[in-house]
């Protein structure tokens, strides 16, 4: 894993908070030049510390009014190689994990409404070899969205 300084953590915090920030600024925060801000950020990529960047898209203005929490199970754990492709091929779903505890898997989806989350459930996610039960879990309201902590480091340096 690739070994972040402190001021690769101040790049970072700064960035994750604006995808969009020109390095002048960057730089001009940290009170470094550009070209450094440049090579750290490139460093960064390359070594998979930033794995991407963009924008966030609110899903209401697309039609999607719910969003909801699948706990999934499988006929067997180790199915979830077979099953992932095809939650894959379902646009609505926007995570899923493999995950220890009740459910073999946690997805994220959104829907247009009600009727197009049942839909999706019965004659999309159901009907998927291997997936033997469901437990949904409407989001009425998300009320923490953030990225992780930048600052610290795991020594809480």
């Amino acid at each position: 894993m690739e070994k972040i300084d402190k001021l690769d953590r101040q790049i970072l915090e700064i960035i994750s908070q604006n995808a969009r920030i020109p390095f002048r600024d960057v730089a001009e925060q940290c009170g470094v030049s550009r070209a450094a801000i440049h090579q750290r950020v490139q460093r960064m990529i390359e070594n998979d510390v930033i794995t991407g960047s963009g924008y966030h898209v609110n899903p209401k203005v697309l039609g999607y009014a719910s969003s909801a929490y699948i706990g999934v199970k499988l006929e067997k754990g180790s199915m979830y190689k077979n099953v992932i492709p095809e939650f894959d091929k379902i646009p609505e779903v926007t995570e899923c994990h493999f995950t220890t505890g009740p459910y073999t898997l946690l997805v994220k989806i959104f829907a247009r409404d009600n009727e197009h989350l049942m839909d999706l459930l019965n004659n999309r996610i159901q009907e998927i070899p291997g997936v033997v039960a469901t437990e949904t879990m409407i989001s009425l309201s998300q009320s923490v969205k953030r990225g992780i902590p930048i600052m610290k480091d795991t020594n809480g340096e």
